[in-house]
């Protein structure tokens, strides 16, 4: 049987373009399901676009059923976590509500592969720098609380059903579409080296570093960061994954070493030629001092291989990208 659409939610934002981006280029049928409040119309380049929002289900319903959809990516989501914190209603409807409403149509439509964008803010800050998949959930902010409930409702569902899913824990995603035909967009980011590459060009007037006392060789909090094609390449192995019968499944997504902040910084110095200018501040709250991935299991289990695993090669295509919306503003 010839492999269905796939729809994926929030295919214009940040992420979800990238894994647009990869699946057309080779030959998915693919739709992509957006509001546009975060995302770029631009960005999905010559994929079909419905705008629409994910919790209407009588748009998403008939969205799946005109286009044959069989299976789902689902990205779609506010991912702030301090407006997460300001405003938790805000990220229950939009990220929880909504998959639950997503969910609905898809066990109304037939879809039977489902690959999810969870986060390892489900971890909260974990007794161990490493994370791995068994670590227990304990998420301290909305964002990360309503993500893992999308966890629960997918497994509960695909319990019901036999849809089958793959949930990938993202850690720190940065970097852009090495050829520069999209990027990360996002008014108001809060990622370190996407508001760095922005210093570079004179967005912001400084950086702040949150906290330089921790137990770490510099002082500075450590994150495992991995670049947006890696990251998408694994959803493409997720889907190859499930379509090959393969169980439901909830797997950490990152290298499995990290950087420290003043690490990341050198590293946009490095790439842009020049300091940048940077303020010590307090700790924030919640803020572990390390979280890194274990992720032996994604390889073990997709086979995915990183690229792009090398911290100043996700520099300079993030600065890049940075350069380009300098002169071509989207």
């Amino acid at each position: 049987m010839d492999p269905g659409t796939i729809l994926v939610t929030g295919g214009a934002g940040y992420i979800g373009s990238h894994v647009v981006l990869q699946l057309r280029s080779r030959g998915e049928r693919v739709v992509v399901l957006d509001n546009l409040s975060m995302g770029f119309r631009q960005a999905v380049l010559d994929c079909p676009l419905v705008v629409a929002n994910v919790g209407d289900r009588a748009q998403v319903l008939a969205v799946m059923r005109e286009h044959g959809v069989d299976t789902v990516m689902h990205f779609a989501a506010n991912t702030v976590v301090p407006e997460s914190v300001a405003d938790p209603l805000k990220y229950y409807g939009n990220n929880t509500c909504a998959t639950r409403n997503l969910l609905k149509c898809c066990t109304e439509a037939g879809v039977r592969q489902f690959v999810f964008s969870s986060t390892a803010a489900v971890y909260g800050i974990p007794k161990e720098p490493f994370a791995e998949e068994t670590t227990p959930t304990a998420p301290i902010n909305p964002y990360g609380t309503s993500k893992l409930m999308s966890e629960w409702m997918l497994r509960d569902v695909s319990a019901a059903t036999g849809m089958r899913h793959v949930a990938l824990r993202y850690f720190n995603v940065a970097g852009s579409d090495s050829q520069g035909r999209i990027g990360q967009s996002t008014p108001k980011a809060t990622l370190l080296i996407k508001v760095a590459c922005e210093a570079v060009v004179g967005k912001r007037k400084e950086i702040a570093i949150f906290g330089t006392d921790y137990a770490t060789p510099d002082g500075t909090g450590v994150r495992d960061y991995i670049h947006v094609e890696d990251l998408a390449a694994a959803h493409l192995n997720a889907l190859d994954y499930i379509r090959a019968h393969g169980e439901s499944i909830v797997l950490n997504c990152g290298y499995g070493h990290g950087y420290s902040v003043r690490e990341v910084l050198a590293s946009v110095e490095r790439a842009a030629g020049k300091r940048l200018p940077v303020k010590e501040q307090p700790r924030r709250a919640g803020d572990p001092p390390t979280l890194v991935a274990r992720a032996e299991r994604i390889r073990a289990v997709l086979g995915w291989r990183p690229r792009l695993d090398d911290l100043d090669a996700i520099v300079r295509t993030s600065l890049h990208w940075e350069e380009r919306l300098q002169r071509e503003p989207w």
